[in-house]
């Protein structure tokens, strides 16, 4: 039984994805592939390295992703994305995705001619920086004789890239979108936040089908793509949504341990 887990784009939201892998490993779930973007696409690496999910959340809360702390200079956006790079040499040694204990494909955006490259093999670590270097404020990572930025731009949940590989995919949306109010648009990052999720949502929403189940925290809607607080909060919506979504009896997938009872 092939089991894909399939987690999408969100910023800051992605640390909800930590929560639901805490969820799966209690249930028993043995992952066989992992497709991830943007911060999907970290979050899987890490757990795709053997990481536990404690882990997960103590790397992430170390090196501070989210935060502008890391000011570029010089370079297309606000914070430098090349500057991660040695906190994550210190975790993928290796830095290749034949290292990896599960196999991963990621995506991210040819900023240059607008074409969507999909990761699966060969160095690792730049390409998860690129698919998570949202554009405009993280800068584009360097990759051979091109320039990446946000897979999310493109595939923000590439379901498709591993489901002919699966028996069962789960997918984690961690972009709940929700109608909202004009009080709620108050800056403009809040308008170009809210258009890059309707550009995405669209694409997103068509692909559930394809999962044989959908985990998506609906009160993440209270959480924006940067925030650097609640990080515990959001990590519970995750664990919480993906239990809730488990023991539903309407659900068709199988685990080591349900398929026990």
């Amino acid at each position: 039984m092939n089991t894909g887990l399939v987690l999408s784009g969100g910023g800051f939201r992605g640390i909800a994805h930590i929560g639901v892998i805490k969820a799966l490993d209690e249930y028993g779930f043995e992952i066989t592939h992992i497709a991830g973007t943007s911060a999907g696409a970290i979050i899987g690496a890490l757990y795709s390295g053997g990481s536990d999910w404690k882990q997960i959340l103590e790397f992430i809360k170390k090196v501070n992703i989210f935060s502008f702390n890391n000011y570029a200079v010089g370079k297309p956006g606000f914070v430098d994305t090349e500057k991660f790079y040695d906190k994550f040499s210190e975790f993928f040694p290796s830095d290749n995705f034949e290292s990896l204990k599960i196999p991963l494909f990621v995506t991210a955006t040819n900023i240059l001619d607008g074409s969507l490259k999909v990761f699966a093999e060969g160095e690792l670590i730049r390409p998860i920086l690129a698919s998570a270097a949202f554009p405009g404020v993280f800068t584009p990572i360097k990759i051979a004789d091109s320039y990446y930025v946000d897979g999310g731009a493109l595939n923000n949940f590439p379901v498709d890239l591993i489901k002919n590989y699966c028996d069962q995919i789960i997918g984690v949306y961690v972009n709940p979108f929700l109608k909202v109010g004009i009080e709620q648009l108050k800056y403009s990052f809040n308008v170009l936040e809210r258009a890059y999720k309707i550009r995405s949502a669209k694409d997103s929403l068509s692909k559930f089908g394809d999962c044989t189940l959908v985990i998506s925290p609906k009160d993440l809607i209270n959480h924006g793509t940067f925030s650097i607080k609640d990080m515990d909060k959001v990590f519970n919506l995750g664990y919480k949504a993906a239990i809730a979504a488990i023991e539903n009896p309407d659900n068709l997938l199988i685990s080591k341990k349900i398929s026990l009872k």
